[in-house]
């Protein structure tokens, strides 16, 4: 995410020179290349220019400490006003109302379905509400079906009326719904197309008209850059929508709408959604965005992923077992499957100060724990449980079980007995050398 604007933007900074003051000869070239580099992300002309033109009036003259130089003060400009373009702070959905109603607008493609889907999931996970999914693409059997298995995999009931082709009549029946049945948030997922159209239009703030959302949402492909811009101010001057939910950020994407379209919709960003996992929704901070463009990670959003994660009794036990020195495969297995769970795992690795930069041409992807799980997976409970007892003829059945090498099988032993040792030493830190024994493990 956003790795070739990062890398310009370092590149740029570097190009500032001299001391004790900024100047307009000093910060000429390097304000060139910042706007050089956000035209490259797809930013927005007009966008753009403002940007370096604010960024200019705010840094000439400015007197830099001694404990900085010209490029480290102008990075914290640029980094704030960034965030400035970007929204400035977080903001939330509108939850009053009862039932809360949430319309979900965009065109086909954008990821409408599956982010309401992961809006339901984090409101009844996180808010403890009580949602109800409305299939309103009455259009595309498929994405009613689509609805359903989410529905299904978060226990989210889904609203559907079988044959309906009147999705107006669909969502207001759905509102009446919930309030006799108690459900306290109703999400909407409308029909899309491959481009605006007056139908579409039309049909969305006719939907808008009957069920009085407290919410709107607009779902814009971020991997589009200013066709997502051009598409949400379309969008934006039928439905006044309330704010934007960008998706695919986890793909190739240079920047562009998410740098561009808080200032030509004047409308927040409210979410980012990542990866086709349901848990995979982030609120969106300006400010973290901006230290993650800028490559200064966002450790911030990692504390809470893990967070989410954290079961305090559960460590509790870890800890206990580890001071014992009880720590076991099934536990090593576990802390594996609470890791997974945080997400992409390049992605978590760029939220670190300084490896987005070390990681950029490095190629993990969710199976990068597979020949390890694979190898654990083919112990017996027995050998899991008490992993001294791995003889050689042991070893070699594990090998063979799990589609590995007997070199492999033993470098993941020596690893996780070396690791248990260590554990033991500090009763915590594990975490570091689980890293260091990932690393270790040939790709598969």
């Amino acid at each position: 995410m956003f790795e070739n604007l990062t890398e310009k933007l370092e590149r740029s900074f570097k190009l500032l020179k001299g001391e004790g003051m900024i100047t307009e000869i000093n910060v000429a070239e390097t304000l060139k290349e910042v706007r050089k580099a956000l035209l490259d992300a797809d930013v927005n002309f007009k966008v753009a220019k403002t940007f370096t033109d604010e960024v200019k009036r705010k840094a000439l003259g400015q007197n830099v400490l001694n404990t900085l130089k010209p490029g480290q003060l102008l990075v914290k400009i640029v980094h704030d006003e960034l965030a400035e373009l970007m929204g400035g702070k977080a903001q939330d959905i509108n939850m009053s109302g009862n039932p809360t109603v949430i319309l979900i607008a965009g065109l086909q493609g954008s990821g409408k379905t599956t982010f309401s889907g992961k809006l339901a999931s984090m409101l009844k996970t996180k808010k403890g509400k009580s949602p109800l999914l409305v299939a309103g693409d009455v259009y595309r059997p498929a994405a009613i079906e689509q609805l359903k298995v989410l529905g299904e995999q978060i226990g989210v009931p889904v609203y559907t009326v079988d044959g309906s082709t009147d999705p107006v009549s669909i969502a207001r029946d759905a509102v009446k719904h919930a309030k006799s049945h108690g459900y306290n948030v109703v999400i909407v997922d409308t029909a899309g197309r491959l481009a605006v159209d007056e139908q579409m239009m039309n049909e969305v703030a006719s939907i808008k008209k009957a069920i009085d959302p407290q919410e709107i949402l607009f779902v814009v492909d971020s991997m589009t850059g200013q066709d997502a811009v051009n598409t949400a101010k379309e969008f934006n001057e039928r439905l006044n929508f309330n704010g934007v939910v960008l998706t695919k950020l986890d793909g190739d994407t240079r920047g562009g709408a998410a740098l561009s379209i808080r200032t030509v919709v004047d409308k927040p960003i409210k979410f980012v959604s990542m990866g086709e996992k349901l848990d995979a929704l982030d609120v969106f901070y300006p400010e973290r965005m901006a230290d993650r463009i800028l490559g200064m990670g966002d450790i911030v959003t990692l504390v809470e992923r893990a967070h989410e994660q954290y079961d305090e009794e559960e460590a509790r036990k870890l800890q206990k077992k580890i001071a014992k020195d009880q720590f076991n495969f099934n536990d090593f297995l576990e802390q594996i499957g609470q890791v997974k769970k945080m997400g992409n795992l390049k992605d978590l690795a760029s939220m670190i100060p300084g490896m987005g930069k070390a990681m950029k041409d490095v190629d993990i992807d969710d199976n990068s724990f597979k020949g390890v799980e694979a190898i654990i997976r083919s112990m017996t409970p027995t050998e899991r449980e008490t992993p001294h007892i791995l003889s050689g003829s042991r070893r070699k059945r594990i090998a063979a079980g799990s589609g590995t090498s007997i070199q492999e099988v033993n470098r993941l032993i020596k690893q996780f007995d070396e690791m248990r040792k260590m554990m033991k030493m500090v009763s915590s830190g594990g975490a570091k050398q689980l890293g260091r024994m990932m690393q270790g493990q040939p790709r598969r």
